[in-house]
């Protein structure tokens, strides 16, 4: 059959909506995916950002669009692979003085790698519109550089020193509060308390559910195979319907974090934890643009139907 040896090179990582692809027993129409593994995944974000190393990648939401508006090459699949909650990302040092968001106004915040990180724009974005929290009244404390490497940030991100840990800062009150750092520690606490149930009530009360990843494809893989956008799309969105009809069956064994968190939120709202296409992500995708935007990630406004492949404009699953 025509196509049967046309391989893509492909970065995901293992999890129940990807298991399907990675064991072989969905594949897409026409084409071989070629799974390279990476134990930190952002490590293949980099290299595929960078220098384009990839078919298929899985990559950051943010990420993606950064690197769209600095020219890389590449176009993004509406298969969002990734999504969570993050109120809970936000930690702060109990001795600091803080009692709430607006606390954190003339204080330093730690940021878990760069400042575009998209669980940083969705945990800021919440700062702000939830907690009334002024973002350029805070210094960013990233710690680590940008996938994107010639992305400026604002003025008010200024850079841990190299070989600082933000959990040691926190601890030692060099920073106020940090952004995506785990850490167990007596003098630290969630900023936002209860924060699993208050993002469980932003998910109720305002249809709040966080985008993080999702899948990109080189342009010239586009450009020379006109239907790889469909298979690819209708193999992930295969794979998906599986993992989410054990969901639905609780048949999945030894469930992980990520399990149980989906299964709550298919228990909260009835529909499929992980829909895949633009429309039925078209709030969240467009909420997103515009954290992105009031945090200086993002120049200039970007239209959805001119980020992802033509032919999955209309695909959902």
């Amino acid at each position: 059959m025509p196509g049967q040896n046309r391989r893509l090179t492909t970065v995901t990582r293992t999890q129940g909506n990807n298991r399907a692809l990675k064991e072989g027993t969905v594949t897409p129409s026409g084409f071989t995916f070629e799974f390279e593994e990476f134990p930190v995944l952002v490590h293949g974000f980099r290299r595929m950002v960078r220098s384009l190393e990839f078919d298929v990648s899985e990559m950051a939401l943010t990420t993606y669009l950064t690197a769209r508006e600095h020219g890389v090459r590449f176009t993004a699949l509406p298969i969002f692979l990734v999504r969570g909650f993050h109120h809970g990302a936000i930690v702060y040092n109990t001795r600091s003085g803080i009692r709430g968001p607006k606390d954190l106004e003339g204080r330093r915040v730690g940021v878990n790698r760069g400042y575009t990180v998209t669980t940083g724009v969705w945990a800021r974005g919440i700062l702000e519109s939830e907690y009334g929290l002024a973002l350029d009244k805070v210094t960013w404390v990233p710690s680590g550089d940008e996938h994107v490497a010639s992305y400026m940030p604002p003025s008010n991100v200024v850079p841990a020193a190299p070989g600082k840990d933000l959990a040691a800062m926190l601890i030692d009150g060099e920073i106020d509060a940090a952004i995506g750092v785990e850490i167990d520690h007596p003098d630290v606490a969630p900023l936002i308390p209860n924060p699993d149930d208050a993002a469980h009530a932003a998910l109720r009360e305002h249809g709040l559910y966080p985008i993080n990843h999702l899948v990109v494809v080189k342009d010239e893989v586009l450009d020379k195979y006109p239907d790889v956008a469909a298979a690819v799309f209708d193999a992930f969105a295969e794979s998906k319907r599986r993992y989410v009809d054990r969901l639905r069956s609780n048949t999945i064994d030894s469930p992980t974090a990520t399990d149980r968190m989906y299964a709550r939120v298919l228990e909260t709202t009835g529909a499929d934890p992980l829909p895949y296409g633009i429309e039925p992500n078209r709030n969240m995708l467009e909420t997103l643009i515009e954290h992105a935007l009031q945090q200086e990630i993002l120049t200039r406004p970007v239209a959805l139907d001119d980020v992802f492949a033509k032919a999955t404009l209309a695909l959902t699953a």
